[in-house]
């Protein structure tokens, strides 16, 4: 059930007359199968009838499985396949063939849909309302399970938080089959009474899942007034290349949430500089999206904000991230092992001021032939703050020094790296020093799969594909001397 706390006849859905009549009409569709508790998949771009779908599965009880378009498609079917789905919504008929549905389809508003011809009912954790899925370095992603209540919780701590602003405008940017735009766009947004701005995602600017063009996105915040958006990481420096300070069309905005991946300090102060309000945050799927988040009145540069107040946090002796949990973290296909205090895999501290910041990824620990352990993320945040570079990642694991991939923001010489990695390596003790580098020819993209869909780097992925130059380069008898 929804939560309390929302009237969804209060909800506002730019150009939605009844939001109430359209969950209501999606209610009826999924009433009238079969198996009216299986759960439900949606196949989707963003819409207003997205919305109303997942509003329906939660007036009902009935478990929603989002599949992001920028899955694969057998990681599509694999996500299909192990979560259950009986009913899947699409926007074109001609997909249900290909993942096993009846190509004899309904349809609910902009919305087909269509229902396995042979179904059998599962056992279904009558808690469940959305499993939603991150993607892996296999076609296999792994299925978050959360309950209703667990998002409006978020949601209502993100209003909360919010509020001084009053914020009248939300334009969603990321898909609503991400998480963080349900919970933190849409959901706080319903609660705030502010009114929710959804286009198809060619309308804001995504060209396909892997070309934003920003001008576009620019002119529809301008054409709106929109007041409050999230970014991704790529996502704002494309718009840093676009904007001038204080541009006419960023002045309605009063809240510009940044989240994904860690961003270089550099960036956001760029940002800020140029007139945009941005604010960086850090959530995970398993926390129902948003766990801290800077605020105007509550900022400090390099972190990723204070805790929500549904947030309890501490640091493991290890300097392990650990959140509080009301009900143990739930991966589909997975029987919960875990305690009350998720362990997120994420390293940090916490300020004297509360203030939270990330240091790295326990799992991304490099331990060189010397046997010391480094967090790649500390060399690489100070070479991206030297403004030259576009993407950086650092390797080393079992070897003596370490090695930065590079690619740089423009054509510069070779003299002009070594001379960055020389000060970078000022600021480093000689263990974590940079002493070789390896200038990359293309980014690193989620195109090519060394990226996730947030911006975060798939390590292994892409120290796989440059292993022959890396081992090369180890090998060689070239003595650098960039300390």
């Amino acid at each position: 059930m929804l939560t309390a706390e929302l009237d969804i006849k209060e909800a506002k859905i730019h150009g939605v007359l009844s939001l109430d009549e359209l969950v209501n009409d999606f209610s009826i569709a999924l009433k009238n199968r079969n198996y009216p508790q299986a759960p439900v998949g949606v196949l989707a771009d963003n819409s207003s009838d997205w919305i109303a779908l997942d509003l329906a599965t939660q007036v009902l009880g009935i478990p929603l499985i989002p599949i992001p378009h920028f899955f694969s498609h057998e990681q599509k079917k694999y996500l299909i396949n192990t979560s259950h789905i009986f009913t899947l919504f699409c926007e074109q008929e001609n997909i249900f063939e290909l993942y096993g549905f009846d190509k004899n389809s309904r349809q609910c508003h902009s919305l087909f849909l269509s229902h396995l011809e042979h179904y059998e009912l599962q056992d279904i954790n009558k808690g469940i309302q959305k499993i939603t899925f991150t993607s892996g370095t296999t076609s296999k992603p792994k299925g978050v399970c959360l309950s209703s209540a667990q998002q409006w919780s978020v949601a209502k701590s993100l209003e909360h938080a919010l509020a001084r602003l009053k914020i009248k405008k939300h334009l969603c940017l990321l898909p609503l089959s991400v998480l963080l735009e349900n919970v933190a766009g849409v959901y706080t947004s319903f609660l705030s009474h502010t009114e929710v701005f959804v286009f198809s995602l060619k309308e804001i600017g995504f060209k396909d899942p892997f070309n934003f063009d920003a001008a576009q996105c620019l002119s529809k915040i301008d054409e709106y007034k929109i007041e409050s958006v999230i970014l991704l990481p790529q996502m704002l420096h494309s718009i840093l290349n676009v904007i001038q300070p204080n541009d006419p069309r960023i002045q309605s905005l009063k809240f510009v949430a940044l989240g994904g991946a860690k961003t270089p300090r550099l960036l956001i102060q760029k940002a800020k500089d140029l007139g945009l309000p941005i604010y960086e945050g850090y959530g995970l799927s398993e926390c129902s999206s948003v766990v801290s988040l800077n605020l105007p009145h509550a900022y400090k540069g390099g972190s990723v904000g204070k805790p929500l107040s549904n947030r309890k946090i501490r640091i493991a002796e290890d300097h392990e991230i650990e959140i509080c949990m009301t009900n143990k973290v739930s991966y589909l296909g997975e029987v919960s092992d875990s305690d009350l205090w998720f362990k997120t895999g994420d390293i940090g501290h916490i300020d004297e001021e509360g203030f939270l910041f990330i240091d790295g990824r326990k799992k991304n620990l490099i331990i060189t032939s010397y046997g010391r352990n480094i967090s790649p993320e500390w060399p690489e945040s100070l070479l991206m703050e030297q403004g030259l570079y576009k993407q950086v990642m650092v390797v080393g694991d079992a070897q003596p020094y370490l090695t930065a991939l590079i690619l740089p923001l423009t054509d510069i010489s070779h003299e002009s790296i070594e001379s960055s990695i020389r000060s970078v390596n000022k600021e480093l003790p000689n263990y974590a020093s940079i002493l070789n580098y390896i200038v990359l020819d293309q980014p690193f993209s989620f195109a090519n799969r060394q990226l996730t869909e947030n911006g975060r780097l798939k390590r292994d992925v892409i120290e796989s594909y440059y292993q022959k130059e890396i081992n090369t380069l180890y090998e060689s008898s070239k003595d650098l001397t960039l300390l």
